[in-house]
């Protein structure tokens, strides 16, 4: 006997008729589908071939055994066309009764009447999920804002340990060239002084026409540097070299 059914068995239940019921359903159950119970019928007589009913969280199986045992007849109903479920208790036992929306009705009789209390609860169960379809959709709202959460903080820490570990390389990084730094500042200083009076050398007080061939070829270059590195526009550098050509 499988032992995940033990827990379905009670006193009132054949075991070997389960474990025949169980080996046909091996194959014909879906995927995510379990068996919440099953239910044997029990006649006053004895019961050579009794007919079973079997609930999962996906639909009711009626299984009925034809040709002296040697096959089992299946038919099976899904919650969602199922209307109603019943038990009415007597004597010898109690009827299970379902409906289906198709105005179907049908029952299987002589259940033990514990069996068939445990049938007409969990077919309730389910109709129930049924008719609140909400509560389930909330709670799968909530696991995915969870997960969402999660997911988020998981990536403003990855965030907050990059930012660290750039922090931290750029405190162990070493300059060891400082003139490539130093002429930028000096430039922009320079150029500041140049747009006040463009006819002032960038490193003294002398005018263009007091320059040298050479020292005004050397202005010239210092103001393509400032157009390279976008420290003036294009129209500016254009207008000074202009007026240094002048006195080239």
């Amino acid at each position: 006997m499988l032992e995940n059914l033990k827990k379905i068995l009670n006193e009132d239940q054949d075991p070997k008729s389960i474990d025949k019921i169980t080996a046909k359903l091996e194959n014909l159950l879906m995927s995510n589908e379990d068996i919440g119970y099953i239910a044997v019928q029990k006649k006053p007589a004895v019961t050579i071939l009794p007919d079973s009913i079997v609930v999962t969280n996906k639909r009711i199986i009626l299984c009925k055994p034809k040709n002296l045992g040697l096959s089992m007849e299946f038919v099976d109903y899904d919650w969602d066309d199922i209307t109603g479920s019943f038990v009415k208790e007597g004597i010898l036992g109690a009827d299970f009764t379902f409906t289906t929306k198709s105005d179907l009705t049908y029952t299987i009789d002589y259940l033990p009447k514990n069996q068939a209390r445990k049938l007409y609860t969990f077919a309730k169960e389910q109709l129930e999920i049924l008719k609140n379809p909400v509560i389930k959709e909330i709670d799968k709202e909530e696991s995915s804002v969870s997960a969402i959460e999660f997911v988020s903080e998981d990536i403003i820490f990855k965030n907050e340990e990059s930012e660290k570990t750039v922090l931290e390389e750029t405190k162990s990084e070493e300059v060891f060239d400082f003139a490539e730094i130093i002429p930028v500042n000096e430039q922009i200083i320079r150029y500041e002084e140049a747009r006040v009076d463009n006819s002032v050398d960038l490193g003294s007080e002398r005018k263009l026409s007091e320059l040298s061939q050479d020292e005004l070829f050397e202005k010239l270059q210092n103001y393509k540097r400032l157009l390279d590195n976008g420290l003036i526009l294009q129209g500016e550098y254009d207008s000074f070299k202009k007026e240094i050509l002048t006195y080239m």
